[in-house]
């Protein structure tokens, strides 16, 4: 089941992050698996605003993650993360419809986020699940200062690039 997150499952958020970023390792990416999640005030911020969504499982304990904002007119996924031992079970693309229900309702015409292009579990499933690559050039301001500062970090010595997917309606 999906449902927004609580303010006490914020620090069980945090270790899903560091769980999931342990993947990273397998293609060389230390650095991003070494990476610090947000911390649990940048956590409430998205969850005080309704913008972090938790898989639970039965037992109502989240398993994965998903945190949106709006952005340049368009819903903004920021982080996805799921739990290795919950891993290919479909809870991020559950998460992404999610996210998408949550930007229709708020008229939003386009599901954004940023990713690293050629690892397998990010641009290519990404596409997948219906999104495409932005031209660079063609970026709004908000997803060029995200790429911009993503790069000021050190993400850049692996190729980014930014997606987006159309909003639909529930019936569609």
């Amino acid at each position: 089941m999906i449902r927004a997150a609580r303010a006490d499952e914020l620090e069980r958020l945090r270790g899903i992050e560091t769980a999931a970023g342990e993947i990273f390792r397998s293609c060389g990416m230390d650095a991003i698996a070494d990476d610090e999640p947000l911390t649990v005030t940048e956590l409430a911020i998205f969850q005080a605003r309704g913008g972090a969504l938790v898989y639970v499982d039965a037992a109502d304990v989240p398993v994965a993650y998903l945190l949106l904002g709006d952005l340049d007119g368009n819903a903004h996924v920021e982080q996805l993360s799921v739990h290795p031992s919950h891993a290919r079970q479909g809870l991020g693309g559950g998460l992404l419809e999610a996210a998408g229900m949550w930007a229709y309702a708020k008229g939003l015409e386009w599901l954004t986020l940023t990713t690293f292009r050629d690892v397998p579990w990010n641009a290519p499933y990404y596409r997948r699940l219906g999104f495409e690559e932005l031209d660079p050039e063609k970026l709004d301001d908000g997803l060029r200062r995200i790429l911009e500062c993503e790069a000021l970090v050190g993400l850049h010595r692996w190729p980014r690039i930014a997606m987006r997917r159309r909003v639909r309606s529930v019936t569609a």
